[in-house]
């Protein structure tokens, strides 16, 4: 019966769609899903309208349970704030090994999955671990750490698009080249990390401001998620566009300049 499955699986978890593996979701065999994929046929499990699994569970978080089954570790962002859901999220999966290790004891690197983790999660270990973690959930989780630094970051990118003929299919209507980081050196360090290109403005001190710092790649949707992660929202934003160049010919694309300021605050 489990091989009626299809060897690429679509799921639909609380409205986020995911493209896994079968073998990825039987590899804990004893889990929910194990059992969905491995023990079950596909009629017996309910679909959305595109035929697509349904799972009625968090979505956002249902991507780390696929970290974990792909190859048994999971590393969280920094200043995550869904650990306890997660942990719900694991236990209704009936995930217990990775419920375990998301007790609120969490590691100098907030990394879950290895094997030096694993020894100090034992329970003759656990007064050790608590002597060596720098940070527990209820810190990461209160707003109000001093962990965690208030503060402002505008987030800026210059773009180009195209307007031209209907017909024209390979016009770019967005293209950016390049994302900078204006705000406190700390604090722009602190979110995206070695992502971050300091090689304008370099060995500035961790609570002078800079406009000189930009990104290493130009998503913007990556950029978002980085701030949000480390929770952060935006505030305010505001958008400029000229036309760069244009022609007496009517088929020739007209193309558009802009800029773009995002602005987000932790408080």
């Amino acid at each position: 019966r489990a091989r009626s499955f299809p060897e690429l699986v679509e799921l639909n978890v609380g409205g986020q769609v995911y493209v896994t593996r079968r073998a990825t979701l039987v590899s804990v065999p004893d889990s929910l899903l194990g059992r969905m994929f491995g023990q079950q046929s596909p009629s017996e499990l309910s679909t959305d309208t595109k035929g697509r699994f349904f799972l009625d569970r968090d979505g956002f978080l249902f991507r780390y349970i696929l970290d974990y089954l792909r190859d048994g570790n999971l590393v969280l962002p920094d200043y995550f704030r869904e650990r306890a859901g997660l942990r719900r999220e694991a236990e209704f999966f009936q995930l217990r090994d990775l419920a375990r290790r998301l007790a609120p004891l969490v590691s100098k690197e907030n990394s879950i999955g290895d094997e030096a983790q694993g020894e100090h999660e034992q329970e003759h270990d656990e007064g050790a671990l608590a002597s060596t973690s720098t940070t527990t959930t209820s810190s990461l989780n209160d707003p109000r750490s001093p962990s965690l630094k208030c503060g402002y970051i505008t987030i800026g990118y210059r773009g180009s698009y195209t307007i031209g003929r209907d017909i024209q299919t390979d016009a770019k209507f967005r293209r950016v080249a390049r994302i900078t980081v204006c705000g406190k050196t700390s604090l722009a360090k602190e979110v995206f990390g070695d992502t971050l290109n300091e090689s304008r403005d370099p060995d500035r001190p961790p609570e002078r401001y800079t406009s000189r710092y930009y990104l290493k790649y130009n998503f913007l949707e990556q950029a978002f998620d980085r701030l949000a992660e480390a929770g952060f929202r935006m505030v305010a934003c505001s958008s400029t566009g000229t036309c760069a160049y244009t022609s007496s010919d009517p088929n020739e694309d007209k193309i558009w300049t802009s800029y773009t300021e995002y602005v987000f605050c932790r408080e």
